[in-house]
């Protein structure tokens, strides 16, 4: 009994010398020693505790999870924290609990085991713990704000960045068709002054020189030069009638009259009127088998359209050469090949062919507006068919055009 007075007295030096908290404890779960930090956290005077149960200084509500953590730590003998990882609290003599951290040490004396907890107040660490958890979510929210708001401008500036590049590419694609239009404007007055000088200039000699031609000897001449009139008048009456077509057709004031017809009527005035034209051991072939042949369309727009091909061949083709037309009757379809050997389409020029007063590179010193194509297109696909070709520069060209047998009022 000495020895373990003596053992306490030793006990009791060095627990007053420590900051944390020191509390004895019997396997019975009874204090039997406490240090003067230990009673000034739970506010209890000195020799209070000794006695007392350890529950006295726990939570009603943890005694439960007090009592399973003392009977795994006896199967665990071993110095180590109590219910590490988890939050333990003590309750002081005014009933208020606070968080505490505890360490155990078990120890033998005497032939009995006994525990010494070593008890921190953690309060002030888990209240600095706390403001940091809320300072970081304040943090937190702030920098969230802060990039939504970031987000927000971002998106307005974005935003404001695409709607000035898209202004920005209206502008130039403006500027960009005004020159187009300027450079189209310049080449079109170009083109119709030469389209008229030629013919009129033509007319006017030939007017002159009809005046001195008055013997009937000289009738031959006079003929001649009133045909040149007569040829140069139907010239230029071709073109205004292109440009009055293109007038109406932008205007939609264009009407097409459905009827039904011969072909080979069609195909007689067409092929007639363009002997007149042929050049030099030039000849058109006739196409075969459309004697039986009616359709339903406007006669008008097919006669043109035809006619318009035909003189287009005979126009780019060489002396010598001969115009194939050929038709193919299909059972809702019509198709129109009309073949010459003339001086073909650049392959790079193609694409612009049906555009209105483009004309290619190799046929810009023979007479035309580069309109008839154009016109013939937008007819051709108003009243349902199609136009294609088949060119190859120095070659020869096939234009091929379909019209429905039949109008379709729906």
């Amino acid at each position: 009994m000495r020895a373990f007075e003596k053992s306490k007295n030793v006990l009791k030096l060095l627990s007053e010398a420590v900051s944390e908290g020191i509390l004895l404890v019997s396997e019975q779960q009874i204090i039997i020693g406490t240090n003067t930090r230990t009673n000034e956290m739970f506010g209890y005077g000195e020799g209070e505790l000794k006695g007392q149960p350890l529950h006295l200084l726990i939570p009603e509500s943890f005694h439960n999870a007090h009592d399973k953590y003392v009977e795994d730590f006896h199967k665990k003998q071993g110095q180590r924290r109590m219910a590490h990882g988890r939050t333990l609290f003590g309750k002081r003599m005014n009933g208020e609990e606070f968080p505490i951290e505890v360490g155990l040490n078990p120890f033998s004396l005497l032939g009995k085991t006994y525990v010494m907890a070593l008890v921190i107040d953690v309060s002030e660490k888990k209240e600095q713990e706390r403001q940091i958890r809320e300072l970081n979510s304040r943090l937190e929210e702030k920098i969230e704000a802060r990039t939504k708001e970031l987000e927000k401008t971002v998106v307005k500036l974005t935003r404001e960045i695409k709607l000035r590049e898209n202004a920005e590419s209206k502008i130039k694609s403006a500027l960009h068709r005004e020159r187009e239009l300027n450079d189209l404007k310049t080449e079109f007055l170009s083109l119709v002054s030469h389209e008229f000088k030629t013919p009129l200039s033509g007319i006017l000699t030939s007017a002159t020189l009809v005046g001195k031609y008055s013997r009937d000897d000289q009738q031959d001449k006079r003929e001649k030069h009133l045909n040149t009139i007569i040829s140069g008048v139907h010239h230029l009456n071709g073109i205004l009638n292109d440009f009055l077509s293109v007038e109406r057709l932008e205007k939609g004031k264009e009407v097409y009259r459905y009827t039904d017809f011969s072909l080979s009527k069609v195909v007689n005035e067409v092929v007639y009127n363009a002997n007149m034209l042929l050049k030099d051991g030039q000849k058109i072939i006739y196409p075969e088998n459309i004697d039986e042949i009616d359709i339903n369309q406007d006669e008008r727009i097919v006669s043109l359209v035809l006619t318009n091909l035909l003189h287009n061949a005979i126009k780019y083709s060489p002396e010598e050469t001969d115009i194939d037309i050929k038709v193919e009757l299909l059972p809702s379809k019509i198709v129109f090949h009309i073949i010459d050997l003339g001086i073909g389409i650049p392959e790079k020029n193609q694409k612009h062919i049906f555009e209105r007063y483009y004309r290619a590179e190799n046929a810009r010193l023979i007479q035309g507006t580069g309109i008839g194509l154009n016109i013939v297109k937008v007819h051709v696909e108003n009243i349902g068919g199609a136009i294609y070709f088949k060119s190859k520069s120095g070659k020869g060209s096939v234009f091929s055009v379909e019209f429905p047998l039949e109008h379709n009022a729906g």
